[in-house]
């Protein structure tokens, strides 16, 4: 199956019907809004300077040098009296502008001359221009505004609009709830088992520690079972426990066709599943099912291939069940430094990384279990099937930032 396919099945199975909560703006960030937030004031409320100097009638101005009386003082959150013919009002940064005036020039360009008893006078030195240094009431929200809409997926400058607008609280969806689960009896962990203790044929499961990292970095409240062994009685009991109260399933490994692979059998005595090949590399076996209300999407054991189903896949799933409207990873067009001759009969993703030059470089090994080249490069190369490229060929780069937002 074509990965734009698979996606396409998958996104049509994840209705966005997880309930909402409110939160507090502080505690936002990374969530998908449940609610437009609509503005009930004007941002800015009233035109305001945007330096540190003087409003003037830029009139009163029209050759450089021109000597100007220092009428008032204006700090942020102060108003100001009307401007008179003649004067100056010394004013800050976010200041109301006063009555009159229709210009700031910035203290760099002017030369305060105090006098006794008085706020002094101004030297203008540069001949400014009506409008010049005012933020303009209503430049940035005018009352009445969708400031962020429905299924936007908060930013740290989202909240920071929200709260500008009044909006301590935030409707966003409840965060999903995830278990994972691994399969393989030769998976040990980290600190349970040293290398030297190591049987044969035993590996380290890293893939609980980076799925577990992407599950939370897409704010999800994860149950983690470990490692379940490879029979078909355990398999099936972690499942039907898992499919309880969760909305999702999570799986590496034993999604195959292998005797040792249980994860197929097991969902199909609970539920449903359906096991795609996909025309991907690296990542070819991929499972979706359902028990009961719960989803389930079986990845592969290869870590590489898992790390990039997961974020190809799984990540647009999680955030169209959260009610997200931007899900899709957004590739540039960037220069490719190395030749690509022999193109795969499969959708290729290519571990790369920036260089200084703007382009991109390829890492040496591209095997589906070399995890260091996902830590080595900083996104992949979207490469169709069958299609080689050359050093300077423009290739499609998505970037894991883009990627672990």
């Amino acid at each position: 199956m074509a990965l734009d396919d698979a996606l396409a099945s998958l996104l049509a199975k994840a209705r966005p019907v997880l309930a909402s909560e409110s939160v507090s703006t502080f505690e936002a960030d990374g969530r998908v809004l449940a609610k437009d937030v609509v503005s009930s004031l004007t941002v800015p409320p009233r035109d305001n300077s945007s330096m540190d100097g003087y409003a003037v009638r830029a009139a009163d101005c029209a050759i450089a040098g021109a000597m100007l009386t220092v009428a008032q003082r204006i700090p942020a959150g102060s108003v100001g009296t009307p401007l008179a013919a003649g004067t100056a009002a010394r004013i800050f940064t976010g200041a109301q502008i006063p009555e009159g005036a229709d210009a700031v020039v910035m203290q760099e360009d002017a030369g305060a001359l105090p006098d006794e008893g008085g706020l002094g006078r101004v030297r203008i030195g540069s001949v400014p221009m009506p409008g010049q240094w005012i933020r303009r009431a209503g430049e940035d929200v005018a009352a009445g505004d969708i400031v962020l809409a429905r299924g936007e997926r908060l930013s740290p400058a989202a909240l920071g609009l929200a709260a500008s607008v009044g909006f301590d609280r935030l409707e966003v969806t409840r965060r999903p709830r995830v278990v994972l689960l691994s399969t393989g009896d030769e998976l040990v962990m980290p600190g349970e088992v040293t290398p030297e203790a190591m049987k044969p044929g035993a590996i380290y499961n890293s893939n609980r520690f980076f799925m577990r990292a992407l599950l939370h970095r897409l704010g999800c409240e994860v149950t983690d079972l470990g490692i379940v062994p490879d029979r078909r009685d355990a398999t099936i009991e972690a499942l039907r426990a898992a499919a309880q109260s969760n909305d999702l399933i999570v799986t590496t490994g034993g999604v195959s066709v292998g005797e040792e692979d249980h994860i197929k059998g097991a969902v199909q005595a609970l539920g449903e599943l359906q096991l795609w090949s996909l025309s991907m590399k690296p990542g070819k076996p991929f499972a979706y099912g359902r028990i009961g209300n719960a989803h389930v999407t079986g990845l592969p054991g290869n870590p590489v291939s898992s790390f990039l189903t997961f974020l190809l896949l799984v990540r647009p799933f999680l955030l169209t069940l959260q009610g997200a409207t931007r899900v899709a990873p957004e590739p540039v067009a960037m220069r490719a430094d190395f030749d690509w001759p022999r193109a795969d009969r499969r959708r290729e993703f290519l571990r790369a990384r920036r260089n200084a030059g703007g382009g991109l470089d390829l890492f040496a090994n591209q095997s589906s279990g070399v995890l260091t080249s996902a830590v080595w490069g900083d996104g992949v190369i979207d490469t169709p099937a069958g299609q080689p490229f050359q050093r300077g060929d423009l290739v499609q780069f998505i970037s894991f930032a883009s990627l672990l937002a």
